[in-house]
């Protein structure tokens, strides 16, 4: 049975696509930390990120590189940061999070609940950054 972000991959669930080539997909949380918290996945489905082969795992890193500069380009930030948990879905993710200080990364802080218009909007905005 395909994962929660292959069905988002393949448009059989909406999402907030920023970025896509023929290996990787960017696309805005729903529950996210920050305005603009991005996951890039691989298209691929690999439950652990460290199970991903080496050229596969570069070539991800270098796709979140591209989108982080386009976050941290169209939403205030000092930083980007990147974490991966893999707990929450069995597809190997990478998050992107708009930092202003350490505790902006801290998962158990309660997510955001930013509305469709919104959301629709920071998508757009880092797009065309890219």
């Amino acid at each position: 049975m395909p994962t929660i972000f292959t069905r988002i991959i393949n448009g059989e669930i909406p999402s907030y696509k920023i970025a896509e080539d023929e290996n990787y997909f960017a696309f805005l949380d729903i529950s996210p930390l920050a305005k603009g918290h991005t996951l890039v996945v691989p298209k691929i489905e690999v439950d652990y990120i460290f199970d991903i082969d080496d050229s596969s795992l570069g070539g991800m890193m270098v796709f979140a590189k591209k989108v982080a500069h386009a976050i941290d380009k169209a939403v205030p930030c000092t930083r980007v940061g990147i974490a991966v948990i893999g707990l929450e879905v069995p597809h190997a993710h990478i998050h992107l999070i708009p930092l202003n200080s350490v505790s902006d990364i801290d998962f158990s802080r309660p997510k955001l609940k930013l509305e469709k218009e919104l959301m629709e909007k920071i998508a757009e905005e880092i797009r065309s950054k890219l």
